[in-house]
């Protein structure tokens, strides 16, 4: 287990951003999806579409295999007719 204290700090970085956000939009067939960078924390990205809040986009590079994890909340009322 690592310890706090020695743990790398990761962030996700202007490239990251454009490199994921393109593989959403091709993914999701939607041009409309957007990833901003997050002012006071710098380790995730949030997602839009439009103006529309849809979650955040965090960087895992545990064991040197970098990846993203893409976090979505749902509510009750939103699935709501």
């Amino acid at each position: 287990m690592v310890r706090p204290e020695t743990r790398k700090a990761i962030s996700v970085n202007k490239t990251d951003i454009v490199k994921v956000q393109d593989y959403l939009r091709r993914t999701f067939a939607n041009t409309n999806i957007r990833l901003v960078a997050r002012l006071k924390k710098d380790d995730s990205a949030e997602v839009y579409i439009g103006e529309e809040f849809l979650g955040v986009v965090s960087v895992d590079d545990e064991d040197g295999d970098r990846s993203f994890n893409f976090a979505m909340a749902i509510l009750d009322i939103d699935l709501e007719d």
